[in-house]
Formats: C-alpha cells, sequence, structure tokens
C-alpha cells in the first residue's frame, strides 16, 4: 500500500528593531516587538488557525486515517504563547486525536549543527522539552532547519538518541534514485533517512494557483492520481512544506484550503493512506544507504547552504557570533542567554544573501542585504559587549575550556552524590519501617506470657 508522509514547518524569527551604532553600550533590548506581533498575528489569522483547524477536522471525518506530523521551532512557540494562544490550544487539541507526529529541530532554527556540537544539542533538548510541557509528546523523529543534512549532521543526530530524520531529496544525492522510498545514511547507518519528494511538494507549495502552469488547475483527485500513478514498488511519497503554503503563500481564495481537506477522500478511494514519519521508519525496510559529504538543504536550486553562508558578510557574521558560544555557555544572566538563542535564527543569515541580487528581498525587513548586515553586527557589538562583562575576551578559550571542564565536573560529581543521598535516605526509611514493625510484634508475643506466668504463680499460692 502506498503510503504518503504529509510534514509542515511552523517557524517565525524574533526580528531586530533598527539598532543604530550610537545605541551600543546604551540600549540591550534588540527586537520589534511590533513587528514580530503583527507579522504573526497575521500569519496565524490568514494561515496556522484555519490550517491546524483544518488537519483536526480532516482527522475525525477520516476516522483517524489522516495524519500530519509538525515542526515548530522553539522561538516561533515563544511568539505563539505570547501574541496568538489560541493556536496553541489549537495545536493541543490536535494532538489529542493522537493522529500528529511533533518532530525535533533546534530550538532556534538556528545554523548550529554546522559549527557548535554542544550548542546544536543543547538547542534540541531545549526544544523538546519545549514540545514536551506544551503537547506531551517527545520527538522521536528529526528535522534539521531548512532540512541541512550532511554525513556528519547524521553522526551528531544519531547520537542524540534519533532513529530518523527527514531531509531533502536534492538530485546531486540521489542521481537517478527515485526519494519515493526509506534510506539510511551511510555514515550513521542505523539512522533512516526521509527524503522530500521535491516535485510533487512544489506543485502544492508554488504551482497551485499559478495559471500559466501546465497542469493548472490542480485538484485533488488529478493530484492523488499522480501519486498512485508512481511505480508500485515506490512505498511512500514524502510531502514537505511549509505551513504557510495553506492560506498565506496560497491565499484562501485560491482554493487551497478546499484542496487540503479534500485529499484524504481521494486518497482512500485510490488505496493510498497516511503515514507519520516515525511509523515509516519503524514499519518500512531501507532499499539503500546514502552518503551526503557536504551539507545540503531544501532552498533554491543549488540545494546547500550557501543562502546562509554564500558571501563574506553572512560569514563575518557567523563566525563572530559562534566565536562567543564558549563565553555565553558559562553565562548565568537570563537575558544574555535569551538573546544568544534569538540572535542564531537562520533568517538573520538569511537576509543578508546576495544571492538574488543586492535589493530588497520579499522576506527581508531590510532595504538591501548590506543594511541587515550592519543592523545585525550593531546588535551583535552591543550584546559581545555585555557577554565580555562578565567572561572578558583576554580569557584565552584553552582557559574557558578548563573552567567549564571543571564546572562539568562538579556537576557530575553533585549529581553522583545526590543519588547517594538519596539511596541512603531510602535506605534509612526502610530501617525505620523495619523497625516500627518489630516492636509490634514482639509486643504480641509478650503479652500471653505474662497471663501464663500469673497462672502459674496462682497455682503455686494454692
Amino acid at each position: 500500500m502506498k503510503s504518503i508522509c504529509l510534514y509542515f514547518q511552523i517557524h517565525q524569527p524574533f526580528r531586530l528593531k533598527r539598532y543604530r551604532f550610537f545605541d551600543i553600550g546604551k540600549d540591550h533590548y534588540y527586537y520589534d516587538d511590533f513587528a514580530n506581533d503583527d507579522i504573526i498575528t497575521r500569519i496565524a489569522r490568514n494561515s496556522y488557525i484555519p490550517a491546524v483547524e483544518a488537519m483536526t477536522e480532516m482527522v475525525r471525518t477520516s476516522g483517524g486515517k489522516f495524519k500530519v506530523a509538525l515542526s515548530i521551532s522553539g522561538v516561533a512557540l515563544e511568539q505563539l504563547e505570547m501574541y496568538v494562544p489560541e493556536l496553541i490550544d489549537s495545536l493541543k487539541e490536535l494532538a489529542k486525536t493522537g493522529c500528529v507526529e511533533f518532530l525535533s529541530e533546534t530550538y532556534a532554527h538556528s545554523l548550529s549543527s554546522l559549527t557548535d556540537v554542544e550548542e546544536f544539542r543543547a538547542q534540541v533538548k531545549a526544544h523538546d522539552e519545549k514540545i514536551y510541557n506544551l503537547f506531551g509528546q517527545q520527538p522521536k523523529v528529526f528535522r534539521n532547519t531548512e532540512l541541512i543534512f550532511s554525513d556528519e549532521i547524521a553522526g551528531m543526530i544519531s547520537g542524540l538518541g534519533f532513529k530518523g530524520v527527514i531531509t531533502e531529496g536534492a538530485k546531486h544525492i540521489l542521481g537517478w534514485k527515485s526519494p519515493n522510498y526509506l534510506y539510511n545514511s551511510m555514515a550513521s547507518p542505523r539512522l533512516k533517512m526521509l527524503l522530500k519528494n521535491d516535485k510533487f511538494s512544489e506543485d502544492i507549495a508554488r504551482n497551485f494557483s499559478n495559471y500559466e502552469w501546465s497542469d493548472y488547475p490542480l485538484t485533488a483527485e488529478k493530484y492523488i492520481s499522480w501519486i498512485k500513478g508512481l511505480p508500485e514498488e515506490e512505498s511512500i511519497v514524502n510531502l514537505f512544506m511549509n505551513c504557510e503554503v495553506l492560506g498565506e503563500s496560497q491565499p484562501r481564495e485560491t482554493g487551497i484550503f478546499e484542496f487540503f481537506k479534500a485529499l484524504p477522500r481521494f486518497a482512500e478511494d485510490a488505496g493510498i493512506g497516511f503515514i507519520l514519519p516515525s511509523e515509516a521508519i519503524s514499519k518500512l525496510k531501507p532499499v539503500d544507504a546514502l552518503s551526503v559529504p557536504y551539507p545540503m538543504s531544501w532552498t533554491d536550486e543549488a540545494r546547500d547552504v550557501s543562502t546562509w553562508l554564500g558571501n563574506r558578510l553572512q560569514n563575518e557574521a557567523f563566525h563572530k557570533l559562534y566565536d562567543l558560544s564558549e563565553r555565553v555557555r558559562m553565562c548565568e544572566d537570563r537575558r544574555i542567554k535569551q538573546d544568544w538563542m534569538y540572535l542564531q535564527a537562520s533568517d538573520h543569515f538569511f537576509y543578508m544573501s546576495t544571492k538574488y541580487g543586492s535589493g530588497k528581498s520579499s522576506f527581508s525587513p531590510y532595504d538591501s542585504p548590506f543594511d541587515a548586515f550592519i543592523n545585525y553586527m550593531n546588535v551583535l557589538s552591543d550584546f559581545i559587549v555585555r557577554v565580555e562583562e562578565q567572561y572578558p575576551a583576554q580569557i584565552e578559550n584553552e582557559e574557558l575550556n578548563s573552567l567549564l571542564t571543571t564546572i562539568r565536573n562538579q556537576a557530575g560529581e553533585i549529581e553522583m552524590l545526590e543519588k547517594e543521598l538519596k539511596s541512603a535516605r531510602a535506605e534509612k526509611q526502610s530501617m525505620h519501617v523495619t523497625k516500627a514493625k518489630a516492636p509490634a510484634k514482639t509486643a504480641k508475643a509478650t503479652k500471653p506470657a505474662a497471663k501464663s506466668t500469673t497462672k502459674k504463680s496462682e497455682a503455686t499460692e494454692e
């Protein structure tokens, strides 16, 4: 039986306000609250809320046969809690159906997997805790920021205990192979790979309302017939896209929601089911191992990371930021930790991209990539001042590493002592219980003996 694995991404960064050079050292608040509120509220109203409501309705009308996976960054969840709490409630209702799977990712939608293993692990842990606290699910399958993946990253993901990963079905990796199978990583054989079917995903994400497209208009019946027409042995079709496709990039007037809601009915008629990523990696067997020597992503034609790290501006900002990582890890200041997380969002580096010219990008709040760079570096300069007030630049990284090792060792010793103390308390409590029971038995045994003695003495008197 053929299956559709459907996954949507929800992410919004904390956008930065206009931050001038003269603000450095004076103003430590970096965010454009008005823009952040306005953008996420608008997109939630147009896309996220009706999309989640549609998913819940589709699960119920299909009798639980419709299934969907969601990946929501930690910074997006924070903004939803602040500005659109009703969406969090809708997501909780969807979670109760048992037909949605929340995927793991980096908390800040960051590029940490490309440079800082320790930061990467910390963010994944923070994200998964957030998901569990909100929705009661422990993520089992991983998807990295913008589906970034490589052999090196495979080892990092596998090392965190994940059995599967969602990533791009890039042509330069697949070659003649089809994305419609389960694969495993050559570098980490236990890690199974679900690859995006680019054509079928883009037919919805980009072509749905394109009047010049040869297959316009796209109906649910036509779409499912294409999937059914694939070779029988191709058992899974992975449709991965941004949630904004539903209602934002493809507005409601295009009929996108009607198309989406009709998919389960036509899929069932065609003998096609829906499957969650964790179900796919447990039920299907990998047909081959794939090697990804250099990082790939799901962005633009190159399917690499040049959208975020393709020019000197981006690389300077990126390295300047992550040079601070050891110092930030030692900080106890909650605000510094929070700003560190928000400043890592990949969006800040995307705004500096010159891949499509030096003009304003439709997704960027800046007039040019250079403006984005200047604004970010001004903010980062102030952030560096704050970090260095606690841990000056004169302290070498070797000294910091030594301090961190000492702190970690002390933390390990404290944890071990706490376990010993807990064990000792349990043992002591057990002894108290035993002692409490023992006198009760002795008391019962003593009473008859006293009676017997009395009778004996009475007999002697007679």
